[in-house]
């Protein structure tokens, strides 16, 4: 069978497994684009994500990109029209800021943009200043810099406010290291005045930490380099808790305006009392060992690495619930202990008896644990028919399954990065940080869509010709 179509590339990079009637790791040469749809058991809609060429794209479920940003996102979020007066095609991106590297995905100024690309809130630069850091933007000599930075997370508010995740490099003192990269959230009008701010040291004590994993924190370094700030807790993903039954039922824990955050570096998931600052319900930083077993439901066993941790929103299925996506990759004070083979899982979560009610692993589609894999980035949504929407982020590869784990849609990101030149380690990639599911109603009326079914293919049969 001869390979003709412009989706199928020859790259050195990594991808841990390309699911059809095998499964295999890491080959040099795979589809790119969409590999498996079945329209009547997927949920249609479009999906957003920011690529590793830096632009942000909108495409239907057959692969077609039917928008793009000249924006990179960490991530891309795309705007209900209800938090915009109606206004469809809103996004919030990043403007000016690095993915990934030494400021994990900082934006220096991000903003919200429209369907045109025009800039219609813009946040960042030396205008973020405030007590939290120095008044000076001057670089020090860990090269973070001493501003204030949007990273890994951000969404729009009832209200019109914007709740950010933010960073920035403070001193302290009881730790080894002697500066931390610390983590943060402030809450922006519409006008940039912060009306609402959190600390993560702060509250360093209301985590979950016992003595000797505090004592841990406090002797480590970053990578055994004084010139770098400390990243000791690395939050990785911030949401609202929205609605919920459980607050409804009268547990002011989840009360709707309080705020899910993650550490990726200490495993634990924690919920932030809006009103009072204080951490009101965690999971983590220490679990019972991996169970390696499918029982369910089952006492939540070892997370690690994980990130996209939220509350599934009110009227999806699974309401309540906690979804997030267990990387199962290196982290903790002291590191977990991971199974000897890789393998990713997505977990549903019921928050009040800390039990495993749902899960997603490479095992629910039929193949061994390493066939589902990212040990960083990566998200996870449940949509409104049931499926799942996941972003295996490290491979560029979406999957949408049904809670039994067929997929019934695959994707493989043809975006890739551009090395420098004058870098020599530089490889090209296609990570994808997150993947946001985008209803079709959100966008401008007469975006073009397509629904058409994509069988899955035989890979023991589907071969490159050799031919000159």
């Amino acid at each position: 069978m001869f390979l003709k179509t412009k989706n199928f590339i020859l790259l050195p990079v990594i991808l841990s497994a390309f699911i059809s009637t095998s499964v295999f790791a890491s080959p040099s040469i795979y589809p790119t684009g969409v590999t498996r749809y079945d329209p009547a058991k997927a949920y249609n809609s479009y999906v957003l994500f920011a690529g590793s060429d830096k632009k942000t794209h909108l495409i239907d479920l057959n692969g077609n990109e039917v928008h793009q940003w000249p924006y990179n996102g960490f991530p891309s979020v795309f705007i209900d029209p209800q938090l915009t007066g109606g206004k469809k095609g809103h996004v919030l991106v990043q403007l000016t800021g690095e993915t990934g590297g030494k400021n994990n995905g900082a934006s220096q100024s991000l903003g919200e943009v429209d369907w045109n690309n025009k800039i219609v809130w813009k946040w960042g630069g030396a205008k973020a200043q405030d007590a939290y850091a120095t008044t000076t933007t001057a670089t020090d000599a860990s090269g973070y810099g001493t501003e204030i930075r949007q990273h890994h997370d951000w969404h729009r508010l009832p209200n019109g406010n914007t709740l950010i995740l933010i960073n920035y490099v403070r001193p302290v003192t009881g730790f080894k290291a002697e500066k931390i990269l610390e983590d943060g959230i402030y809450e922006l009008t519409p006008s940039n005045a912060v009306v609402w701010k959190w600390s993560a040291f702060e509250h360093l004590e209301e985590f979950g930490f016992s003595e000797a994993s505090l004592k841990l924190i406090k002797d480590s370094l970053t990578r055994n380099d004084k010139a770098l700030p400390f990243d000791y807790l690395h939050f990785n993903n911030m949401s609202v808790v929205g609605p919920n039954k459980w607050f409804d039922a009268g547990d002011t824990r989840f009360h709707p305006d309080n705020i899910v955050v993650a550490s990726r570096e200490a495993n634990f998931t924690a919920i932030i009392d809006k009103k009072s600052g204080k951490i009101v319900w965690h999971i983590g930083p220490d679990y019972e060992p991996s169970a390696g077993a499918n029982k369910l439901p089952r006492k939540v066993d070892q997370i690690s690495g994980q990130h996209d941790a939220h509350i599934i929103p009110k009227g999806l299925p699974g309401a309540g619930n906690l979804l997030v996506f267990d990387n199962q990759g290196a982290a903790g004070y002291p590191s977990a202990k991971l199974n000897t083979q890789p393998g990713s899982r997505v977990l549903e979560i019921d928050p009040v008896k800390k039990e495993i009610v749902w899960q997603y692993t490479g095992a629910s589609s039929g193949g061994p644990s390493y066939s589902f894999y990212s040990s960083y980035i990566s998200s996870a949504r449940r949509l409104p028919n049931g499926n799942t929407l996941i972003d295996e982020g490290m491979t560029g590869r979406f999957i949408q399954v049904t809670n039994k784990g067929e997929i019934v849609w695959e994707y493989v990101s043809p975006y890739f990065s551009t090395p420098k030149a004058d870098d020599p380690s530089a490889v090209s990639i296609n990570t994808v940080f997150r993947a946001q599911p985008v209803p079709y109603d959100w966008v401008p009326e007469g975006t073009p869509r397509s629904e058409k079914p994509v069988k899955a293919i035989d890979v023991t049969k589907f071969q490159v010709s050799n031919v000159k």
